[in-house]
């Protein structure tokens, strides 16, 4: 039976908390999630400005409080001084995965030059998986298909739920050893 996932998605906007907006980052990745999973999923999700201090309780409590195997987060990545995102991600991380902000950003590079900008990072928090996403909707997109195969495996590792990917929109990568054979629906 194909396991229930908790999936955290927090888009970090000043002007979208202020309704100047709409967010269009929390769709986005519902869009992409719910196409490319299998499990059920539960989302819990946040729409909070660049503060830091409340982008680390966010974190934390999706992970500690909300039992999320993944966050997803959208925006604050940039060099501005109000980007302060993956200050906050590094702040409440257990262990840092830099293969992630190496992977998005080379993903990115593919689009646009400015992606040497980003700061994006990857950690750990328990048994959750913290990713920051680009904020603009196309990048999103283009940095989960670039990078998201190796999601499932690693939140195996750390402890989580089972995720099983749809291939026609992304092949989850596990060694032979870690595959699950599922029966099917």
């Amino acid at each position: 039976m194909t396991q229930l996932v908790s999936i955290g998605l927090v888009s970090i906007s000043d002007r979208a908390t202020r309704g100047e907006y709409a967010d269009q980052g929390i769709p986005t990745l519902k869009a992409w999630l719910d196409a490319a999973l299998i499990n059920p999923i539960r989302y819990v999700d946040r729409l909070i400005p660049d503060e830091q201090p409340l982008i680390e309780a966010t974190l934390i409590e999706l992970a500690d409080r909300e039992g999320c195997s993944l966050i997803l987060t959208t925006g604050g990545t940039g060099p501005a001084p109000r980007d302060v995102t993956p200050e906050a991600t590094l702040a409440v991380a257990d262990k840092v995965l830099p293969g992630f902000g190496e992977a998005m950003r080379a993903v990115s590079l593919k689009y646009v030059p400015t992606a040497i900008l980003s700061r994006q990072v990857g950690v750990t928090r328990g048994a959750c998986l913290i990713l920051n996403l680009p904020g603009q909707p196309k990048a999103i997109k283009e940095t989960l298909d670039g990078v998201f195969a190796a999601v499932p495996y690693c939140i195996d590792l750390i402890g989580g739920p089972y995720l099983e990917t749809r291939p026609e929109v992304v092949q989850a990568f596990r060694p032979k050893s870690a595959q699950r054979s599922t029966p099917k629906a």
